[in-house]
């Protein structure tokens, strides 16, 4: 089946199924392993998503998130609510401040850790990921172990040189 679209080029099969929309209502918070509030919405497990997950997340105030990676998996942001700072890159050390209504992105592979700046109020946004399994591909990331091994390899790299 195909439909025509309204410049009249053919659209390509549709989904005709009556279950094909699904409404998700996150029943509780749940901690993730970047250790933050989290109310999952759109999953595989949720809705039956096959590359996408949408979740709404929590930064409490004065949080942060624990460093992280999404390997292999892009992510995308709206902040709904409060200012987060967003320490990114190897060693954390690139930094931008985000507030309400900003869309961020995130590409796969880049540590990041978003703080929430205010002592005072949660920080509130929803994230989708390319992950239909969202947690699956978080990997806890430490930027001082990633400091000395840069530094030791370095090292081994300055000592060939002489």
């Amino acid at each position: 089946m195909s439909t025509v679209s309204p410049a009249g080029e053919a659209a390509g099969p549709v989904n005709d199924d009556a279950g094909a929309v699904v409404t998700v209502r996150a029943p509780a918070e749940t901690k993730t392993r970047q250790r933050l509030p989290y109310f999952v919405g759109i999953s595989h497990d949720t809705a039956g998503s096959g590359g996408l997950s949408m979740n709404l997340v929590v930064i409490p105030a004065g949080g942060a998130a624990e460093p992280h990676v999404h390997r292999g998996y892009e992510t995308a942001i709206y902040i709904l609510a409060g200012r987060v700072e967003t320490r990114y890159g190897r060693r954390l050390r690139h930094t931008v401040v985000n507030e309400a209504g900003d869309f961020v992105y995130i590409p796969a592979d880049v540590p990041h850790q978003p703080v929430n700046l205010s002592v005072d109020e949660p920080a509130l946004a929803i994230v989708a990921r390319t992950d239909a399994n969202e947690q699956e591909s978080v990997v806890l990331y430490d930027p001082v172990a990633d400091a000395l091994i840069a530094s030791k390899a370095g090292e081994r790299e300055e000592g060939s040189e002489r």
